[in-house]
């Protein structure tokens, strides 16, 4: 009798659903500190160290501003392929502002020029999304002609002439020499986002108890939410020991950094917690039945391309400020990265799935694959390659898994 053997991929979903954990934002996990080590093999202990986890950090904060916004318009089964170009065009037009229009070194210039440069990306983008939802055109096409559009007006808006130096205030959005906030107030970030997720754990536990929800353990839950915050207070030493070398003291976490982990934390929160979250990933989902549900998928396709112009016009600001000037080839590529993250951290470009977490992950990961070549001194052009095969690999793996869930 001829006996079969088979290989049964169940016990492993059945461990990671026991346990609570998204196997893609496991996998994600793994695969970062995978590209650490090697990285860190490959530079002589360089890549983990507190400098470079700090440098790490701020080339994370414009790619991590901007992926939440792209999740969105991905889930909605759209792309958005001139984010590299409105950061750009953005950037270049807060450098005129701060540096033309409000010339006194005041707060308030800076924080206006902020102000008017997160409208102009909110007006780019609604605009696009106006031209997507009412026209009818695809995004694709909308979006490639921004791409090209927004890459010329940065130039045209000074004459392809750079623009600097930016006033001290505004520079703090970079994390520059003053752009970070020092060790007790990372302290006291670090505790105030503790207390935040002890509160939160504690929260959904009771909830989904009180529902008859599944539900880990209450020693398993201690330890996953033990591990989260040991994962803070790693976070914070390392920004605590690198200091500042003027004084010696310790720098803290950057001001990009609390940019972008703000605005992850609000994404999260809308996509969890408002209808408007909601109405997204049913439109991702079904949009015909979205539309029959009564939910106004034009305004819907405006806002999401709104945000997400708004987004990059925030990452534009943090990347001008970082270089401490207004550049034409601000935010070229950024767009790859960008698609890149999200793909790479579970958003489905068949639309309706996505994970804000995973395309955070993602962000790092693609940072840290940029940050190790830079280390490595590897050439642009292969840095370029690396980055396209990334993408098309992150895009087959989200083909297959779309294959393999349909079966």
């Amino acid at each position: 009798m001829q006996s079969v053997k088979t290989v049964s991929t169940t016990p492993p979903r059945r461990l990671l659903a026991q346990l609570g954990l998204d196997g893609r934002l496991l996998f994600m996990v793994l695969a970062i500190a995978g590209i650490w080590i090697a990285f860190n093999l490959l530079t002589d202990g360089v890549f983990i160290t507190s400098r470079n986890l700090w440098n790490l950090s701020v080339q994370t904060a414009s790619v991590g501003v901007m992926v939440s916004g792209m999740v969105l318009i991905i889930v909605m089964r759209n792309i958005d392929l001139s984010i590299g170009s409105i950061l750009g065009f953005t950037g270049m037009a807060m450098a005129v502002l701060n540096i033309r229009v409000f010339t006194q070194e005041t707060w308030w210039g800076a924080l206006l020029t902020l102000a008017l440069g997160l409208l102009l990306g909110l007006g780019i983008g609604m605009v696009q999304g106006t031209w997507v939802a009412v026209l009818g055109v695809p995004s694709f096409i909308v979006t490639l002609g921004g791409l090209l559009i927004f890459r010329g007006g940065a130039w045209l808006l000074t004459s392809g002439q750079t623009v600097a130096p930016l006033t001290e205030t505004f520079q703090i959005l970079g994390g520059g020499l003053n752009g970070s906030i020092g060790g007790p107030a990372s302290w006291g970030v670090g505790a105030l986002i503790a207390a935040a997720i002890v509160w939160t754990d504690l929260r959904n536990y009771r909830q989904r108890a009180r529902r008859g929800l599944p539900n880990r353990s209450a020693a398993l839950q201690l330890v996953f939410t033990g591990v989260t915050l040991a994962l803070v207070l790693a976070f914070v030493l390392v920004m605590n020991s690198y200091p500042d070398p003027r004084s010696g003291l310790a720098r803290g976490i950057p001001v990009p950094v609390l940019i972008m982990l703000a605005v992850t934390a609000v994404m999260m929160w809308v996509v969890r917690a408002t209808r408007f979250g909601r109405y997204v990933f049913a439109y991702g989902g079904n949009p015909e039945a979205a539309r029959l549900a009564g939910i106004n998928t034009t305004r819907l396709t405006i806002l999401v391309f709104g945000i997400m112009g708004m987004l990059a016009a925030l990452a534009g600001a943090i990347q001008t400020a970082r270089l401490n000037a207004g550049t034409n080839s601000t935010g070229t590529l950024a767009e790859l990265s960008v698609i890149a993250a999200a793909v790479i951290g579970g958003t489905s470009l068949a639309g309706g799935t996505g994970s804000i977490p995973g395309a955070f992950l993602g962000a790092i990961l693609m940072a840290s694959l940029i940050n190790g070549m830079l280390l490595l001194d590897l050439p642009s052009a292969w840095q370029n390659v690396v980055q396209g095969l990334v993408l098309m690999l992150a895009v087959t793996l989200d083909g297959l898994f779309q294959r393999r869930r349909a079966k």
